[in-house]
């Protein structure tokens, strides 16, 4: 069987074979020859195995890995796709096959730098890099957030506070028909947000075999394309549909002399599976974990004595004893792996339609469209039924009344006025979540393209890059409402309601207003109504970012500023103090010199020169900080891309850094200034010009 591999003029792998498995293959080769430094992160990470050469910093997420049983759940998902689905098993097992040819010869510097050797990958590893990029999606950490907000401030806090918070991933999408575009033929555009690291989290590729021809975003370590493809007749792509599917459940456990014990919500005291395993940790000490697994799912938090650091008793629901994680595929053995050759060999819309059937996480919005006029608008993804309180907070594993019982069925949407949007907010994933953004930039996408009549893949960049901040409203209008402030304050007061909210790197009056919103974000934080909320129970570290109280008070700013009342707080004299701060102490420069791109890297790296960057959490741009902490911003837009379903080659697309994850190639950061513009890199579809390889 031949394999033949090209590039296009940024280093994007073209892969050509004589079958679907052949090709799952070479995906897997290029990946590696590419990639891997990152893949063996990402099974490392899986296996909750990373401390042992990135130290202690990664123990945390090692720990919660191993005792949420990431990896046994992978293996079990396999396990059941080679019973039910030989086909896609054996075409991950292809897939693997090829990361093994050619990881060990693979160039990356990060292996001398850590003293670690490549590994050798397992037929369920492509399940477990899937399943540890995506257990945090659906953001269960936040019902621990809900808990303590409702335990100290009352049921209303859910509401006030309901946004998407410090640990979410989100992305925009549009789809135009063809009656709103220059072709009459449909395009799809969007951004998936996402915490940017170095190497990206996707991959551009091309996959093509006598089955299909399919060119988009993929995740490395997996094969197929998942979440962004164009096979030539039919195009998808999706966002984060902020869906609610995982559960916590108070646990109270006992130690016996047979081991431990989890109480039912039968009343009988139930035998949990344990056992300890060691997580290695340069330069320390391994670290012993206990892992419990009780009716409901794996102990994630505590034990049978309860939070490490913290006190409890069996008698008491406000505070644990331990929590137990209940996620869909531990309970199914099944990671939706079933829908990716399908949707590889799509060619219309209602195939994209039924492979979607077989979706199960992370619960997606997605749009599609195809050549003939098909359209499609749905949620995919598996959300159990059960009672309303699970979806808020923890809930006690000895009551009764909170098993799951169903899944519900996805909804589907259509389009208005030729278009649908997706940003995350509640549209038609609204009765599956708790959570979402708020409309802004949903409302500010259909607002921008309710400004022509036609649009064109190519005008798709001018939606990409717009900064306007619709949710500054609130706060100018307090700062506009103040008045006997000193010369320099006022001053400072005329300039901000003089400012057209656009978050542009080169905008003074955007640094302006990012600092005085930081500064009413610390004085709302530091009030003693909320100061039960600032050290929040001992939860595992790698929780807590959904439990920092200047973070929530940040992301529901808008939300704190225009409730009617808020605990007796005096916010006109909070936003005055503000003004007045910054007034006397002003920012130096442009929003851009303090708005700068904080990417994630296993290891430091010396010398980054941090760029400056536009856009803010509620812009289209949605480029992340967390206001009250920092400007620096470390998440955004993971990729970027168009699919013009009249012409395939019309289509665009870039990442934030490159092609390549190798240090020092040529291709390892090439696309960075042109994300950082805004510009899109052309998609290659004629092979005569694309540069071979090699052949395999």
């Amino acid at each position: 069987m031949s394999i033949e591999i090209y590039r296009d003029a940024w280093g994007i792998p073209h892969l050509r074979a004589d079958s679907a498995r052949e090709l799952a293959r070479a995906q897997g080769r290029v990946t590696a020859r590419d990639r891997a430094w990152q893949l063996e992160v990402e099974r490392h990470r899986a296996q909750g195995t990373s401390a042992a050469f990135l130290g202690a910093g990664a123990l945390s997420w090692d720990t919660f890995a191993r005792r949420a049983r990431l990896e046994d759940t992978a293996r079990r998902c396999f396990a059941a796709l080679e019973r039910q689905d030989p086909e896609t098993a054996d075409w991950v097992r292809a897939y693997v096959d090829g990361v093994n040819e050619e990881l060990p010869g693979a160039e990356a510097p990060e292996f001398a730098r850590v003293g670690l050797a490549p590994g050798r990958w397992q037929p369920w590893t492509p399940l477990g890099v899937w399943l540890a990029a995506h257990i945090l999606f659906a953001g269960f950490p936040a019902k621990l957030w809900r808990d303590e907000a409702i335990r100290h401030l009352g049921p209303s806090a859910v509401g006030l506070f309901a946004t998407d918070g410090p640990g979410t991933s989100g992305s925009n999408g549009w789809l135009v028909d063809g009656t709103r575009t220059t072709t009459s033929h449909a395009v799809i555009a969007g951004d998936p947000h996402r915490y940017i690291e170095d190497p990206g989290v996707y991959q551009q590729i091309r996959l093509a075999c006598p089955e299909f021809d399919v060119v988009g975003l993929a995740v490395p370590g997996v094969p197929g394309i998942a979440h962004f493809g164009h096979t030539g007749t039919v195009a998808w792509a999706i966002t984060n549909a902020m869906a609610d599917y995982q559960d916590l459940y108070r646990e109270r456990l006992r130690r016996t002399g047979a081991g431990v014990e989890a109480l039912g919500p039968d009343g009988v005291w139930h035998r949990a599976t344990r056992h300890t395993e060691t997580v290695e940790v340069a330069g320390e000490s391994p670290a012993e974990v206990e892992v419990i697994e009780t009716g409901r799912g794996p102990v994630i938090a505590g034990g049978p004595e309860g939070l490490e650091g913290g006190a409890g008793d069996e008698h008491s629901s406000s505070v644990p004893l331990a929590l137990s994680l209940r996620y869909p595929p531990r309970v199914t053995e099944d990671l939706g792996f079933s829908a990716l050759l399908p949707l590889l060999r799509a060619r219309r819309t209602a195939d994209v339609d039924r492979a979607l059937d077989l979706w199960a996480e992370p619960v997606n919005v997605v749009h599609a469209a195809d050549t003939e006029g098909g359209l499609l608008h749905r949620v995919a993804g598996r959300v159990p039924v059960r009672a309303e309180a699970n979806r808020l907070h923890p809930v006690p594993a000895w009551e009764p009344g909170h098993d799951w019982r169903d899944r519900h069925e996805t909804p589907r949407a259509g389009l208005t006025d030729g278009i649908a949007v997706m940003a995350n907010q509640r549209g038609p994933a609204a009765p599956l979540g708790v959570e979402f953004a708020p409309p802004h930039r949903a409302d500010r996408i259909t607002a921008l393209l309710a400004e022509k009549d036609r649009w064109s893949a190519a005008d798709m960049p001018l939606i990409h890059t717009d900064t306007h901040l619709a949710s500054a409203q609130p706060l100018l209008d307090r700062i506009e409402a103040l008045d006997g402030l000193s010369p320099e304050a006022a001053a400072l007061r005329r300039g901000l309601l003089r400012w057209d909210r656009r978050m542009d790197a080169d905008s003074r009056e955007a640094a302006l207003y990012a600092a005085v919103r930081g500064a009413v974000v610390r004085r709302l934080a530091a009030h003693p109504a909320f100061a039960a909320l600032t050290t929040p129970p001992a939860y595992p570290d790698v929780l807590l970012p959904w439990l920092g109280l200047v973070p929530r008070v940040a992301f529901a700013l808008e939300h704190l500023l225009s409730a009617e009342e808020l605990y007796g707080i005096d916010r006109d004299g909070a936003v005055r103090e503000a003004v007045e701060e910054v007034a006397d102490r002003p920012p130096r420069g442009t929003w851009g010199e303090t708005h700068r791109l904080a990417p994630w890297r296993a290891l430091p790296e010396d010398g980054w020169d941090a760029p400056a960057l536009s856009g803010d959490h509620d812009c289209v741009l949605c480029t992340s900080a967390v206001p009250g902490l920092t400007d620096l911003a470390a998440r955004g837009p993971a990729a970027r891309y168009v699919w013009d379903l009249a012409r395939r080659e019309d289509s665009l697309w870039v990442v934030p850094t490159g092609a390549s994850g190798v240090p020092g190639s040529p291709h390892h950061r090439d696309q960075l200034p042109l994300w950082l513009k805004g510009d899109l890199v052309p998609v290659v579809t004629d092979w005569q010009r694309l540069e071979k390889e090699t052949d395999v």
